[in-house]
């Protein structure tokens, strides 16, 4: 009895118009589960406390790692974009697969890690607070932007390659190739006697 009951998993799924929620309601050890109702990915979205492993496939999977599944956990599918975030102490781990991945936006505390080589035409990541991204790529076009005290490491091969930073420290891509490059440093907006220009909460230094 108590191995059946380790292996059952309680998941809710709420489905509402085009949206798909999964929430956890159980912690289960050693155990990874497959969502359900996931559709297409071409974007992901992650808040919080969470490592997502993410790679490129033919079919679009969603995995969870039981051990770290707790009860605020949350996925949104919905329109294509991903939408992850638990901020609990123990980390959430996902593993997600994407045929046609175009973007990953990540905050907080949040880790993005590519399983293998990302292999896409185009993907545009944008790292916040103190999120981290690893990732291996093989792409046409790449545009990073990296904000705050947020970190990436970037390696692999890139035709056209664009990052955004306001601290190149915080960006490693000396294992990086990419044929043309275009690299601009970013200010806080009170920085008034650095300033050029201004996009949205950003100063663009040129």
């Amino acid at each position: 009895m108590k191995k059946v009951i380790l292996t059952l998993i309680a998941i809710t799924v709420v489905v509402l118009g085009t949206s798909n929620f999964t929430y956890a309601s159980a912690k289960n050890n050693n155990v990874v589960t497959t969502l359900s109702n996931i559709g297409s990915i071409n974007k992901i979205e992650v808040h919080g406390n969470v490592e997502v492993f993410v790679s490129t496939g033919d079919k679009d999977q969603v995995k969870v790692n039981n051990n770290y599944y707790a009860e605020s956990a949350f996925v949104q599918d919905q329109n294509g974009v991903l939408r992850i975030s638990s901020y609990k102490a123990e980390k959430l781990v996902l593993y997600v697969t994407a045929s046609n991945l175009q973007a990953i936006t990540a905050y907080d505390n949040a880790t993005v890690v590519s399983n293998d080589k990302l292999s896409l035409i185009s993907l545009d990541v944008n790292l916040f607070n103190n999120a981290y991204a690893n990732l291996n790529l093989d792409n046409f076009a790449t545009n990073v932007t990296v904000n705050d005290q947020a970190k990436a490491d970037l390696t692999g091969s890139i035709t056209e390659y664009s990052l955004i930073y306001n601290n190149l420290s915080n960006v490693n891509r000396t294992e990086l190739i990419a044929q043309n490059v275009s690299e601009t440093k970013i200010a806080p907006k009170s920085d008034a006697k650095v300033a050029q220009k201004v996009e949205g909460d950003l100063v663009v230094v040129e």
